[in-house]
């Protein structure tokens, strides 16, 4: 497998990994204004999913279905650290899935720019357009950062003894 097929692969696996904790986020706030929320952020991921199992469509790249797999493994795993839900630990629990969403969205925003840059030198890689996809990871990383920042003064408030 060659740099290219492995990134692709790597980004693939984690938006699989992004989609099945956002499908158990809104299951846990199915009745609460966050599930809209999630549900809307769902959609968006889904289609940059979309447009990047394109890309691996048309250039001919292999699917690691090993690496989605740990990908899936590793967010089921994650969700013995990351509960959310109404209490104080579940609060911590949704800081700390949206914390990795922020991080997720970041790489694959990283993602559109590499892929922008390599145009030069992989032809195939032409005709998207990477701007559009950049600003479209950074509004979501603004919109699940500011929800992130709401929680931190509620879950890092000292518990009263």
């Amino acid at each position: 497998m060659d740099n290219l097929s492995t990134y692709l692969n790597d980004h693939l696996a984690g938006s699989v990994a992004a989609l099945n904790m956002i499908d158990n986020l809104i299951d846990t706030y199915e009745e609460k204004p966050l599930a809209q929320f999630f549900r809307d952020l769902r959609t968006e991921i889904a289609a940059d999913q979309a447009k990047l199992q394109g890309l691996v469509d048309k250039l001919e790249k292999k699917h690691n279905a090993i690496r989605r797999a740990g990908a899936w493994i590793a967010e089921k795993l994650s969700r013995a650290k990351i509960r959310a839900g109404e209490s104080r630990d579940g609060e911590m629990g949704l800081y700390l899935a949206l914390e990795s969403l922020v991080l997720g969205i970041t790489g694959k925003c990283a993602l559109w720019r590499g892929l922008e840059v390599a145009t030069g030198v992989v032809p195939k890689l032409r005709g998207i357009d990477y701007a559009q996809l950049q600003e479209r990871a950074r509004e979501q990383c603004d919109r699940v950062e500011a929800k992130r920042l709401e929680l931190a003064r509620a879950v890092f408030k000292p518990r009263k003894q």
